[in-house]
């Protein structure tokens, strides 16, 4: 089974893209923040990371950092508030596949989704 791992401090948002993934049969997991993602992806190699940006003790580019120093090459989708183009690009230069903004709409997250996994 594909697993995703969701990272946000919004439990509303988690709760929301958890219930839009698994539609699509996804194994879902769930972080609060960049340093808890951290552990579970030592622990349980998700498939896939959508991450939002704005989190305490460790935000999503930083998560991303970390994932590409440690060699990681976890396919990320960005969830984020934040339209900033700077925002937008920095996300894309760091590596992330995809960049949708809140609160994402289900058709657009699950294509997003699938197109990472190319089916």
């Amino acid at each position: 089974m594909i697993s995703v791992l969701i990272v946000d401090d919004a439990a509303f948002s988690r709760r929301m893209i958890r219930k839009f993934l698994q539609a699509d049969g996804y194994e879902i997991w769930e972080a609060t923040n960049g340093k808890e993602a951290l552990s579970i992806v030592r622990d349980r190699a998700p498939d896939c990371l959508v991450t939002d940006i704005l989190m305490p003790d460790m935000n999503g580019f930083e998560l991303i950092q970390t994932l590409k120093e440690q060699g990681l090459a976890i396919p990320t989708i960005i969830i984020s508030a934040d339209i900033q183009e700077s925002s937008r690009q920095r996300g894309y230069n760091l590596g992330a596949a995809a960049f949708i903004n809140k609160p994402p709409k289900e058709d657009e997250l699950r294509q997003t989704v699938r197109q990472v996994f190319s089916f």
